[in-house]
This record gives structure tokens, sequence and C-alpha cells, in this order.
């Protein structure tokens, strides 16, 4: 049976944060979809061995992503904000009454203390507004 050349994946140079943050973006991308892949086998099968297997190993994918996820987070600053602004983010819009965009939802989570009036008048500026100033 053949078997991959260990030397196939070398690099000319080693890689730098940014770069080996978007390679880890790919490899947690194949994590997830390999516990796709695994949870649509268990989904397929009533084998109980072959779904007890499976259960497992889908398991090992889902911290193999968790720690891919954990090492962007670390590697890429930008990154790292995003995913701390997540939670908050997420609670603005899960709790916006229906019909208001997430937009809007995340803008008045965001400065609570700012009025609805204040965030009108600051709407109303345009580039031509500035002139007159």
């Amino acid at each position: 049976m053949p078997q991959t050349d260990p030397f196939t994946y070398n690099v000319p140079r080693k890689l730098s944060d940014q770069e080996l943050a978007r390679a880890l973006r790919l490899d947690a991308a194949a994590e997830l979809d390999a516990m796709n892949l695994y949870e649509a086998h268990i989904e397929a099968t009533d084998n109980a061995d072959a779904r007890k297997v499976l259960a497992f190993i889908a398991k090992d994918e889902k911290e193999h992503y968790a720690l891919f996820v954990e090492l962007v987070r670390r590697l890429d600053p930008q990154q790292a904000e995003e995913m701390e602004a997540a939670g908050p983010k997420l609670d603005a819009i899960l709790a916006a009454p229906e019909g208001q965009s997430s937009e809007e939802a995340v803008e008045q989570a965001g400065n609570p203390a700012e009025s609805a009036a204040e965030r009108d008048a600051l709407r109303r500026f345009t580039v031509g507004s500035l002139f007159d100033r």
C-alpha cells in the first residue's frame, strides 16, 4: 500500500505566526469536516460497535478542533478580540426584539448609556453636514 512521502509537505522556510494561524484555521476546518462525517456515519448505522467507535473518534475530533481554535486565538490578537466580543454580541442579538436588525441590537448593547435620541443625532451626520461646522 502506498504511503505519503514524509517530505512532501516540507516548506522552504518557517511560517510566521500569521501564516501559521491561517494554516491552523484550515486544520480546524478539517476537524469540523471529520466530526460531521463521523456523526453522519453514526446516524446511518445501527451497528452498536461501529457507533461506539465512531462516537469515540468524533469526540477526539471535537477536542482537536478546540485545541486548534485556542492556538489560533493565541497566535492572532485580532482573532482573540473577535472571540472575546462574540459572547456579548451573541447575547445582544438573541435578546433583541423581533424585527430589530442584529446591527441595531449590537449597537444598543455596546453602548447602553447612550439614548435613542443621541444615536439618532449621530446617524444624521453626513460628509456634507460636517462642512457647515
